[in-house]
């Protein structure tokens, strides 16, 4: 399980990025939180496109045995989070990540874009 959890922000990330997600950001929550080790943050243009990246990520988890213990917003799509314990993604509209703006929030943690 250990080696999953160290390869899990890059199977995340790739899987949003197929899906053409915007500044996939990692951020690194050990330092920072008790509650994860890692959050991912990205961006899609509608409704329809956050949840093609939920769907794509959940699906290429799932083909490593790996599943969300948690997930919410994906009805409405404006913030969809899925937490995979270690890592908690948040895939947002654009005008919602501007307006949560969790890098700034977290901007204790460092951060990493992911470069496909």
């Amino acid at each position: 399980m250990v080696e999953k959890m160290i390869h899990l922000p890059e199977l995340i990330m790739a899987a949003a990025s197929e899906k053409k997600a915007q500044d996939i950001v990692v951020l690194d929550m050990r330092e920072v939180s008790p509650v994860t080790d890692y959050f991912i943050i990205c961006s899609a243009n509608s409704t329809t496109q956050v949840q093609a990246i939920a769907d794509n990520i959940e699906e290429k988890l799932k083909e490593q045995d790996i599943v969300p213990i948690h997930k919410e917003g994906y009805r409405g799509a404006h913030w969809v989070l899925l937490d995979y314990s270690g890592c908690v993604v948040h895939i947002f509209l654009e005008e919602e990540r501007r307006f949560y703006n969790l890098e700034s929030l977290w901007s204790d943690a460092p951060a990493r874009k992911y470069e496909a």
